[in-house]
């Protein structure tokens, strides 16, 4: 994100940290930088959880950034479809986060979704599985 002017990313969040698993979280803080700084920073509710939709609502909402912990490779390839760049292998709280982020210290590490972790969640099984951390 280095040498960006403006950026304008969505982070799923889960009572103020990131949430483990992108497309199940209650809301997500969106933030627009600008120059270095913050320029408006809102949450919004998770519109749900189909596939396909979030790349869609957030490319309306012209975010261009997402960070999250993990991800399954079909999301990041709807992400990539729509120009949304998708960082992955972040934890944390997200004032922290987003400190990171004007600050040009965001590392971009390992999704904490092992491969085939959220097929059938949320219909066959009660929770995705993940990584040990």
């Amino acid at each position: 994100m280095k040498g960006r002017l403006k950026l304008k990313v969505a982070i799923p969040t889960d009572n103020n940290s990131i949430s483990p698993h992108f497309g199940r979280c209650p809301s997500f803080t969106v933030v627009e930088i600008e120059g270095g700084k913050l320029k408006e920073l809102k949450e919004v509710k998770s519109p749900g959880h189909n596939p396909g939709m979030l790349p869609d609502y957030f490319s309306s909402l012209g975010v261009d950034t997402v960070i999250a912990g993990g991800m399954g490779m079909r999301a990041q390839e709807l992400f990539s479809q729509k120009n949304i760049k998708v960082i992955l292998g972040i934890e944390g709280n997200t004032d922290n986060i987003i400190d990171d982020i004007i600050n040009n210290r965001i590392k971009e590490g390992t999704s904490s979704c092992k491969p085939g972790s959220g097929k059938g969640y949320g219909l066959k099984k009660p929770e995705c599985d993940h990584l040990p951390g």
